[in-house]
């Protein structure tokens, strides 16, 4: 079992709705497969910075989970098959990464903040 970080750009034309009902998609896709979610992340509309399928924006969401390393394939192939996603990366995190990860959500802080002065 590995960490791996998913980041998904989302076409900017879904609702809230539909960009709920995609993340639970590959949310469940992740624990059928024998996976666990870490932490999922939503960040939102942002802009891209180029056009991607003539959009200058995307929904951008980020996935944080433990999955077995076969189970790269068949999430690749379903996301390649979304006409809902623009983008799509999925990172191996190290150790520090992961600790990194949660430090970060937890509040602790990691060293990189901006200092206000």
């Amino acid at each position: 079992m590995n960490n791996y970080e998913l980041m998904v750009i989302f076409t900017p034309v879904l609702s809230e709705e539909e960009f709920r009902s995609a993340q639970k998609k590959y949310a469940d896709l992740v624990k059928d497969n024998g996976g666990t979610i870490v932490h999922s992340n939503p960040w939102g509309l942002k802009s891209l910075a180029y056009p991607v399928r003539k959009k200058t924006t995307g929904i951008y969401w980020v996935l944080e989970f433990i999955a077995p390393s076969t189970f790269n394939e068949k999430l690749k192939i379903q996301l390649l098959r979304d006409d809902h996603v623009l983008r799509h990366m999925v990172t191996v995190l190290d150790k520090y990464a992961v600790e990194y990860n949660a430090k970060k959500r937890s509040g602790v802080p990691t060293g990189i903040e901006k200092v206000e002065g």
